[in-house]
């Protein structure tokens, strides 16, 4: 499942950042029927009273078999955009602080494993034959030199946030592999919405950090980037493609980021980001969105 095409201070928060997916599920399960009417109906109650049940039980910790870890390594890089982005990664201790946050996170069926490689052009993607994600090193190298040349104050780290966002991409493409999650959407969709759960995790007061909102932007960041590199030309076959358009995945991702605090965020819409028209459905299409990850990831959060 490809990421296709697409911190110091980066990497650090990525850590603090899929820990506290912990108590987002318990949040989501809990909030699970807000914005429901007075008279909401028996169903919604139900469905209010199982989640808070389910939240109960999330607290406790997950029900399923915690009988693997995810374990990082840096394979060579020879070529020079391998080797800077190999650099990149490396110095930031990307990959472990990413497979330490997964252990402390969930329960693993199994031993999986956070391969660094050399690829041959910028990507990422879940491996199911390997049980393996991978991050390449071109795809470091490429969203570091956009965002420099965007005139990004610090594209080092907009670039790490971009491999952050990348992770969590394939993440989702993972966990619906060995949990077999039911989903329903094309699956590139679903990763997506995975990545914006986890980056958009609430604080045990409810809060969202800023550096998580950056991530996202930063991921968002490197769609825009990479339909700048197409010319805006779109052909019968990115249509016909498994993925979302780049210019798609980039409003649904600031969309999900404005729609998870839109005060906190309003800069967002306010600096033309995200068109108003999208801006107004983006708190329901969140609160929608973290409800069914936050149903699905229950069983399997430590």
């Amino acid at each position: 499942m490809c990421h296709h095409r697409r911190t110091s201070a980066g990497a650090g928060r990525a850590f603090v950042i899929v820990w506290r997916v912990t108590s987002a599920v318990a949040v989501a399960l809990l909030l699970a029927g807000c914005g429901s009417s007075a008279d909401e109906s028996p169903s919604a109650s139900t469905q209010s009273e199982a989640s808070t049940s389910a939240a109960t039980d999330t607290a406790a910790g997950g029900d399923a078999p915690d009988d693997g870890e995810m374990t990082a390594t840096y394979e060579d890089a020879t070529t020079p955009e391998a080797q800077h982005g190999r650099e990149l990664m490396e110095s930031a201790q990307l990959l472990e602080d990413l497979a330490a946050s997964v252990n402390e996170t969930f329960n693993l069926p199994n031993d999986v494993r956070l391969l660094g490689q050399q690829c041959g052009d910028p990507n990422a993607f879940w491996d199911p034959n390997e049980q393996a994600v991978v991050l390449c090193y071109e795809d470091a190298d490429f969203a570091e030199r956009v965002f420099a040349q965007d005139g990004d104050p610090d594209p080092v780290d907009a670039a790490l946030n971009a491999e952050i966002g990348s992770f969590y991409h394939e993440l989702g493409h993972m966990m619906i592999d060995l949990y077999d999650l039911p989903i329903t959407g094309r699956e590139e969709d679903v990763a997506d919405q995975l990545a914006a759960f986890v980056m958009l995790a609430p604080d045990d007061d409810g809060t969202i950090d800023p550096d998580s909102v950056k991530v996202v932007r930063d991921f968002a960041g490197e769609f825009r980037a990479f339909a700048a590199e197409d010319g805006g030309e779109i052909d019968e076959s990115q249509f016909a493609g498994g993925h979302s358009l780049n210019q798609t995945r980039m409003y649904n991702l600031l969309c999900w980021a404005y729609g998870a605090d839109t005060t906190a965020n309003a800069g967002i819409v306010d600096d033309g980001e995200l068109p108003l028209e999208r801006a107004e459905l983006c708190e329901d299409e969140y609160d929608k969105m973290q409800y069914g990850w936050a149903t699905l990831l229950e069983p399997y959060v430590k």
